[in-house]
């Protein structure tokens, strides 16, 4: 596509386009800082005992972790491995696939998520939802989706046939 064909941002876009930009380097960061700090783990060790201990089976297989986050299963297993070394997860034989594995928390696995937890709840109801109106987080609620949506890749709900 040749520049005659972009369609460039107007003045109003690109300065909204530098402020999501700059929420996009500087909200993960003030997240990690908070986690690191109260909890002492990083956001993606919090997302994957977030996610376990939601779910309503007391393990889950790492492809339906990964699923849930969104995330590729390669960051997933290197992260679960690391979990794992700390004491956070424990593994166990998938009862009904013996190829595969299940991953639950272990108590100290418990302790952490619900020592960090609130903590990490405030951060968020503080940095984010307090600095809203009813009105901008409303069209945030309807407005993220949509975007998610357009850069989703093709097929991403698909089951992959591995």
């Amino acid at each position: 596509m040749g520049t005659e064909n972009t369609r460039w941002l107007n003045g109003r876009e690109q300065d909204l386009w530098r402020t999501i930009r700059e929420f996009l380097w500087q909200f993960p960061s003030a997240m990690d800082r908070q986690l690191t700090q109260d909890s002492a783990m990083q956001s993606g060790e919090y997302s994957v005992l977030a996610v376990l201990s939601e779910a309503e089976e007391s393990s889950l297989r790492p492809a339906e972790v990964a699923q849930e986050l969104r995330w590729d299963r390669s960051r997933l297993s290197h992260l679960l491995r690391r979990m794992e070394v700390k004491g956070l997860i424990t593994r166990c034989s998938d009862a009904s696939d013996r190829r595969g594995h299940q991953i639950g928390l272990s108590e100290l696995g418990w302790q952490a998520i619900r020592a960090a937890a609130p903590k990490h709840v405030e951060f968020i109801r503080s940095s984010l939802f307090d600095s809203l109106t009813a009105e901008e987080s409303a069209a945030l609620e309807t407005a993220l989706p949509k975007i998610l949506a357009a850069i989703a890749p093709q097929g991403a709900d698909m089951p992959r046939c591995d």
